[in-house]
């Protein structure tokens, strides 16, 4: 009898879950901080899709716990963005895509990677990046071919 009454409610909540999401997330239920940060759209936060108003909840919330600091970077980092042309930020979008598909370990991989090129000092990433760009369209594929072969044959930990 308890076990039955534990999954019916646990099933309740989740459907009374799965319906505010598509009901979306009302302005009274945002925390006063997120209400700060989003109150520009207060006027029309009802009209906006539920999926919307849980990406922009989120936003804010993470927004709202940044440091004065991780703030600036921010808007450093939006400001940069919104000076890309379009055809290079629809680049950027499909490229995070392909990278959110992948497996957690390839991600994880080429955060890595990346750490790594970022700790380089300044003229050893330029020299890789002249080198690069010197390749022909061929020798990139070779190169990114055998780095992947060299990965996948790597024992794994």
């Amino acid at each position: 009898m308890k076990v039955k009454s534990i999954v019916a409610i646990a099933a309740l909540l989740l459907i009374g879950t799965a319906l505010a999401q598509d009901n979306g997330i009302s302005w009274d239920s945002l925390s006063d901080g997120q209400r700060a940060v989003l109150s520009q759209l207060e006027e029309s936060w009802e009209t906006l899709p539920a999926e919307r108003q849980l990406r922009l909840s989120r936003g804010a919330e993470r927004w709202d716990g940044m440091s004065r600091k991780q703030r600036k970077d921010a808007r450093a980092r939006f400001s940069s963005w919104r000076e890309l042309p379009d055809d290079r930020r629809e680049q950027i979008r499909e490229r995070a895509q392909i990278f959110q598909g992948l497996p957690p370990q390839e991600q994880e991989r080429i955060r890595k990677n990346f750490r790594n090129y970022r700790e380089m000092n300044r003229d050893r990433r330029q020299q890789l990046r002249d080198r690069y760009k010197r390749m022909s369209p061929e020798q990139r594929q070779q190169l990114r071919d055998r780095l992947q072969k060299r990965h996948r044959s790597r024992p794994r930990d």
